[in-house]
């Protein structure tokens, strides 16, 4: 288990955290909670960063998670499998390209099943709520696809739809794991953003979020040419393949009420992958919200109010 990254969890505001254990079929996983009296919210996080730097993240001391909670949820959050605090797959031992990519999203959803089973179990609740940030969005689709009894309501924040994009690598070749640095996602962060805009980025230069990235993998400090955490390819590879034709899951079997939420400069759900998305869900109650002036890292930026406004509202049952 990584300690560092639970430390650095519990000081950007992580609530209660916990653990999972490992078992013969199941990595060991951290859990961590903001209880609240009402409905369970289950965070889903993305490719390249864990639960403690995204919905758990404290900007000026609130983060998402506590903007849940004092709405009246009891709000729930995860790393999967290569992320934070939870255990690393044996593949990231060898080279990357000695295995196929690690944590798709197939073996993630299991991940995604037990820790709505956890939560389930420990509050009495028969159904959870979910949020879902990108790629994220490709496992929480899988799970309220396949168990539609367990999923109350369906938030997904800039999903992940399927294209036609020719010239893509093949999934398969991707490898198992890939190194990001903090200048990595900086770059990645500030695509979207109009040039000549001011920055949008609560921390345009990610000073205390990226050194808080770079604790949640404890060889991070010692990797050359400069500091970088390791992650599963996984994502990479469920991105290409959706992007290739092949989503991963089948929206028309998503019977949930879902909301697509997205900045209006998210270059990874555009207009047309949003219309694409919402058409083919099979739920009769879909919403598709545009926050102005965000990006694909919206919950990272000045609009993060919007984000949770719309979130909150949906999920509160509320009228946008």
């Amino acid at each position: 288990m990584n300690i560092a990254s639970i430390n650095t969890a519990r000081a950007v505001g992580a609530g209660e955290v916990m653990r999972l254990t490992e078992t013969a079929e199941m990595p060991g996983l951290l859990v961590r909670r903001v209880a609240g009296a009402g409905p369970c919210v289950v965070y889903v996080h993305g490719a390249t960063f864990p639960s403690a730097l995204s919905v758990a993240y404290r900007f000026d001391g609130r983060s998402w998670m506590d903007d849940l909670q004092e709405r009246g949820f009891d709000v729930w959050s995860f790393d999967f499998a290569g992320y934070g605090g939870s255990d690393r797959p044996a593949s990231f031992l060898a080279q990357a390209h000695d295995n196929a990519p690690s944590g798709r999203a197939p073996e993630a959803a299991k991940q995604l099943a037990r820790v709505i089973e956890h939560v389930l179990n420990v509050t009495g609740r028969a159904r959870v709520s979910l949020i879902a940030h990108s790629w994220g969005t490709i496992v929480a689709g899988l799970i309220a696809s396949l168990h539609p009894e367990r999923v109350e309501r369906l938030v997904l924040f800039g999903p992940i739809a399927q294209r036609k994009t020719p010239v893509l690598l093949a999934p398969e070749s991707i490898g198992a794991w890939r190194l990001v640095s903090v200048a990595d996602q900086l770059a990645r962060f500030i695509e979207d953003v109009p040039q000549g805009h001011s920055p949008v980025l609560i921390e345009p230069t990610l000073a205390d979020w990226g050194r808080a990235y770079l604790a949640s993998d404890a060889q991070a400090a010692i990797r050359r040419p400069e500091p970088a955490v390791k992650i599963p390819a996984g994502p990479r590879a469920d991105i290409a393949s959706a992007w290739s034709g092949r989503l991963g899951y089948d929206p028309s079997h998503i019977t949930a009420p879902t909301l697509i939420v997205r900045g209006a400069w998210d270059g990874l759900c555009r207009d047309g992958d949003a219309q694409w998305l919402r058409g083919r869900l099979g739920s009769s109650e879909t919403r598709d919200v545009v926050i102005p002036e965000g990006t694909h890292l919206m919950h990272l930026e000045q609009a993060r109010s919007g984000l949770f406004e719309a979130t909150g509202a949906f999920l509160m049952k509320r009228g946008l």
